[in-house]
């Protein structure tokens, strides 16, 4: 999930959400500047993770 974070970031939040608000968010920070689209793939997914440590 690293890797798609950093090469591909919408997919990585796709892949978590689906077509959701999160990933139209990462997609136009991505458009707007590669390592916005980064920086939000990576805080997004670290949210999706500790959801579920919690459980």
């Amino acid at each position: 999930m690293v890797i798609l974070n950093v090469i591909l970031p919408p997919v990585a939040v796709y892949i978590k959400y689906g077509a959701k608000k999160e990933f139209l968010v990462n997609l136009l920070l991505t458009f707007l500047g590669w390592i916005p689209g980064v920086i939000h793939a990576f805080i997004i997914n670290d949210e999706y993770v500790k959801l579920f440590r919690k459980s």
